[in-house]
């Protein structure tokens, strides 16, 4: 497995937003791995996979807005369509490897204004 742990975070939702299947992030996380975030005070890896299985991921589309790693951590913002609520979000990730294996995540995000929505032109971004 790759030591790159932004390929790693990218090869992972590839895979789940492409296929739609939460089998294959499996091997990047740890067997104590974590997830926080709203409403969740903690859970663990079968907790989450089993809750990550539940979404539609597959009719899903995110947009990478930026992907920075620092040390042990990794940091994305993005944007993501969720097409069961009709709706963009703007979501928050930060994911904590141990050695080349995910072992906690937190997310946060909130719903994007309709008028919000749309992609910024090029001519408008820096």
């Amino acid at each position: 497995m790759t030591t790159d742990k932004k390929q790693i975070i990218r090869t992972a939702l590839a895979e789940l937003f492409g296929s739609g299947g939460t089998d294959a992030l499996e091997p990047y996380l740890k067997d104590d791995f974590t997830d926080r975030g709203p409403g969740i005070v903690a859970s663990g890896k079968d907790e989450w996979l089993e809750a990550v299985r539940r979404i539609p991921a597959a009719d899903m589309k995110i947009e990478i807005r930026l992907l920075l790693e620092d040390g042990d951590h990794v940091t994305m913002l993005s944007r993501r369509w969720l097409p069961w609520a009709g709706h963009w979000i703007a979501a928050a990730d930060v994911w904590r490897f141990e050695g080349d294996r995910i072992a906690e995540h937190v997310e946060v995000f909130q719903p994007i204004p309709e008028d919000a929505a749309a992609p910024v032109p090029h001519s408008l971004m820096p």
